[in-house]
């Protein structure tokens, strides 16, 4: 079984115009644990993952998953076929 934890940090900081030094402050973490977690170099503690859920006020779920996230090309892809 894969122990890796897949996660959207970098998505979802995107989309909100968040830095990794804003995040990282508001979480009370250094700025480079931001980069360590979006490149899956480092997994979060519980408490940390439920965290970042609330400040980006979304599921823990939608931040984090054991199943790699389909890419968003993907899925717009899809959307387009018909049955």
């Amino acid at each position: 079984m894969s122990e890796t934890v897949h996660n959207r940090i970098a998505v979802l900081r995107a989309e909100r115009g968040v830095s990794r030094r804003q995040l990282a402050d508001a979480l009370g973490v250094h700025y480079q644990t931001v980069g360590y977690l979006e490149r899956g170099e480092f997994r979060p503690s519980l408490h940390l993952a439920l965290r970042i859920a609330a400040y980006f006020e979304v599921p823990v779920e939608v931040v984090f998953s054991i199943e790699p996230f389909p890419r968003i090309g993907d899925a717009a892809a899809g959307a387009g076929r018909s049955a």
